[in-house]
């Protein structure tokens, strides 16, 4: 992966990453939850381009339609460029996922990779925290990956990959976001459970913990000038990530450069989990 490392503004780098292209992607099947924005779409949207189909979910329905269509547009001059179907899916729901899946394995008559990407990022001191924030945000953000990966390994044959959103916000303190820490403190360790237990079908399980990365997720950020000079400050390359530099390593974990590697977590923050 390289750039340019010309600033176009606080933080900001031009160019895009480059990544590997994994030709063995090309013709498999994957899931992405939370795919109707942020690093869901991307992430739906790089698997596309390299040939693999994607079921976009997400519990917006009708922006998830709009996504597929603009990805199918965008990947359209690519070779070989996979289908994205778009799916409505509420994370908390069991059954949704084992809907969703059995979908895929149906439409693609295969089911390779499972991204669970959908997540919250509720803000409240720990005094304000409320009985129905902590219960939506684990709910959201650790039943939902547990379902995943339950789901998707019914219906996925050895070889299979499942890779999980955790945070830097999993061992470093943010304040204000206690539940969310806690919830994807939880993530990072579920992982490396399920990595143990899905190990005997032949699945992989790892996750990424994404630092400040630029997206609809970390707006809050970029238009609040002392969060942000406080980002540039606390990441040693004094510049947030952007999201074709998480999309590197999520293409990694679902090919078979990585076929040895299982309940593992890689920190796309900048090496702001060091500081």
């Amino acid at each position: 992966m390289s750039e340019t490392a010309e600033p176009t503004g606080p933080g900001r780098v031009v160019g895009t990453p480059v990544t590997a292209v994994y030709p063995e992607l090309r013709g498999k099947a994957a899931v992405v939850t939370g795919a109707a924005r942020g690093m869901g779409a991307r992430f739906a949207a790089a698997l596309a381009a390299r040939g693999v189909d994607v079921v976009g979910a997400d519990i917006d329905a009708d922006a998830m339609a709009v996504t597929a269509k603009e990805i199918a547009e965008e990947v359209a001059g690519a070779e070989g460029p996979g289908r994205v179907v778009a799916a409505g899916m509420d994370v908390t729901r069991a059954e949704d996922h084992e809907a969703v899946a059995a979908s895929a394995a149906r439409e693609f008559g295969r089911l390779d990779f499972w991204i669970n990407n959908a997540g919250i990022f509720p803000f409240a001191e720990v005094g304000d925290v409320t009985p129905a924030q902590i219960r939506a945000t684990l709910s959201v953000n650790v039943e939902g990956v547990l379902f995943g990966a339950q789901a998707a390994a019914r219906h996925m044959r050895p070889g299979g990959a499942i890779v999980n959103m955790s945070s830097v916000s999993a061992v470093r303190v943010r304040r204000g976001r206690g539940a969310y820490c806690a919830s994807k403190a939880a993530v990072a360790h579920l992982t490396e459970s399920l990595a143990v237990e899905l190990g005997d079908q032949g699945i992989r399980v790892n996750s990424i913990a994404p630092g400040y990365i630029d997206t609809e997720m970390t707006r809050w950020v970029r238009e609040d000038p002392k969060a942000l000079q406080h980002a540039l400050d606390v990441v040693p390359l004094h510049r947030l990530g952007s999201p074709e530099e998480v999309v590197g390593p999520l293409l990694f974990l679902l090919s078979d450069s990585a076929r040895y590697v299982t309940g593992h977590g890689i920190a796309v923050d900048g090496g702001s989990r060091h500081v």
